[in-house]
């Protein structure tokens, strides 16, 4: 799986001029999934954005987690986070999971943030939306978490 994470002051996603889901300061978290990714890799990585430190202590140090100040996380469906650009002009999809597939690991992250004590937004899947935001920093972290080997 992978996540594109951009600390933000306020976030939003829309679909068909409906604000489906809005957050004030916090996380925007894209959410790529692949085809060997699991509950268990959506578990890791939900953990991993929750305990992410990139908000500011005291000394202004990127010392704080989500879970240390509370932050609320927008979570967006992204399949195009496994385009594969390496050839041509024409991303190639080969690598993100089918829709089936790849839905309810993303429902899994959500329901880990959630279990870990987030407050969570959502896009909505398989929609066209327009996500907006104000990245704060900027801060903008790629993560990626595999399937353990065999």
């Amino acid at each position: 799986m992978r996540a594109l994470v951009q600390r933000v002051t306020r976030a939003s996603v829309t679909v068909d001029r409906e604000v489906v889901g809005a957050i004030e300061p916090g996380l925007c978290v894209l959410v790529g999934v692949t085809h060997t990714d699991t509950g268990a890799e959506a578990d890791r990585l939900a953990d991993k954005v929750w305990n992410l430190r990139v908000f500011a202590d005291e000394q202004g140090a990127m010392n704080r987690s989500s879970a240390d100040v509370g932050a609320e996380v927008l979570v967006v469906s992204q399949f195009t986070l496994y385009g594969d650009t390496r050839r041509g002009r024409r991303p190639s999809w080969v690598s993100a999971a089918r829709p089936d597939d790849a839905e309810p690991t993303i429902d899994r992250f959500v329901a880990a943030l959630r279990d870990a004590g987030a407050t969570v937004a959502t896009g909505r899947f398989r929609a066209d939306m327009q996500v907006e935001l104000v990245n704060d920093g900027p801060v903008t972290l790629l993560l990626e978490v595999d399937a353990p080997a065999s």
